[in-house]
């Protein structure tokens, strides 16, 4: 018998960096919510706008008709760098012309310097994050982001498309629901690799004294943790390593001899590769999600089985930069020291 989920839920002060503009110490906020487990769904998309407009418009839509609008779900979109608007008819309105293929230019050099220079500070042509609304931290939430179109894109630069629903969404509507969902969203995208799986969702960076949170994280190698490393958008046709259902596309599906070539080299009972069409398939470890639990070993042998077959194509481990001033320093959001990232990011293939 699968044991339960872990229910992880961290609560405490956001951070306060300033004084109020009366020149007083801030007062401190109530507690609030400011990491949760969530089922996370991520699509990367090595094309531009145009190219995948309408792969992206229904995702979008196929995401927003399974949860909901609502003041409990999705109720608030900020488009760009706006401050977040209601999702009413008009705002729709709008949407629709941004989720369109249609742009006023197709590459970024033949604007005028000044607008390239706002583009490139940005780090993106358009994004639409779809949520309920400003301190919101109920689970839902959905991110589309693409790329700057270059005649010459930099390496790995890639759109993203993610979203989340709240381990409780899981537990109510089941794992078939969330499935078929996945498989809806992923129908028309043209996504070079993509995943489904458990993660942990951060609202604000750890604290250094959260050792105990920290701990906790390490015991369960099926919670993701990569999106508080924050280079999605650089991940290329990279793997981002093991999840409950894995997408692959070309070339990574290619390299490894198509769907025939990978169902050979996963011999778990528990796995299957569902091909989507004949360039794109699924593979699925087992019925629902896992934890797992170091402590207890359970360290998840179908998801090691596949992370050595995919070894060749994950994304590396970056710890390039530091995200603190913490002596030793610390790495991503979570504030890992090196070892700790180091045995994370390598927890199914050692």
């Amino acid at each position: 018998m699968t044991p339960p989920l872990p229910r992880i839920r961290h609560r405490g002060r956001r951070p306060v960096h300033v004084r109020l503009w009366s020149g007083k110490p801030p007062r401190f906020p109530l507690r609030e919510l400011l990491a949760r487990d969530v089922v996370r769904f991520a699509f990367y998309l090595p094309y531009d706008h145009p190219e995948i407009a309408s792969g992206v418009r229904h995702a979008v839509e196929s995401y927003l008709r399974a949860v909901g609008q609502g003041l409990g779900t999705i109720n608030n979109v900020y488009t760009n760098e706006d401050e977040g608007d209601a999702l009413t008819e008009e705002t729709w309105s709008y949407l629709h012309h941004l989720l369109s293929p249609e742009r006023p230019f197709r590459f970024v050099e033949e604007l005028s310097e000044p607008t390239v220079y706002e583009m490139v500070k940005r780090g993106f042509a358009t994004r639409l994050i779809f949520d309920g609304g400003f301190g919101s931290n109920n689970g839902y939430q959905l991110w589309y982001q693409a790329r700057i179109p270059s005649r010459t894109p930099p390496p790995n630069l890639v759109s993203t498309l993610t979203a989340t629903l709240p381990a409780e969404h899981l537990q109510v509507h089941g794992p078939t629901k969330v499935r078929e969902l996945a498989l809806e969203m992923a129908s028309q995208l043209r996504f070079a690799t993509g995943h489904v799986g458990l993660a942990l969702h951060l609202y604000w960076p750890l604290r250094s004294t959260d050792n105990a949170l920290r701990a906790e994280l390490l015991r369960y190698p099926g919670i993701d943790l990569r999106p508080a490393w924050l280079y999605a958008h650089r991940m290329g046709t990279r793997v981002d390593g093991v999840h409950w259902l894995n997408f692959l596309a070309q070339p990574v599906l290619g390299e490894l001899g198509g769907a025939a070539g990978l169902r050979a080299r996963l011999q778990s009972s528990e796995t299957t590769v569902h091909e989507l069409d004949e360039a794109r398939v699924v593979v699925a470890l087992g019925e629902k999600p896992e934890a797992g639990d170091l402590s207890a070993g359970q360290n998840l042998p179908t998801y090691q089985e596949l992370a050595r077959a995919l070894e060749p194509w994950l994304e590396p481990l970056n710890l390039s930069k530091t995200y603190s001033l913490d002596e030793p320093p610390t790495y991503s959001s979570i504030r890992f020291t090196q070892d700790e990232a180091k045995r994370w990011w390598r927890r199914f293939l050692d």
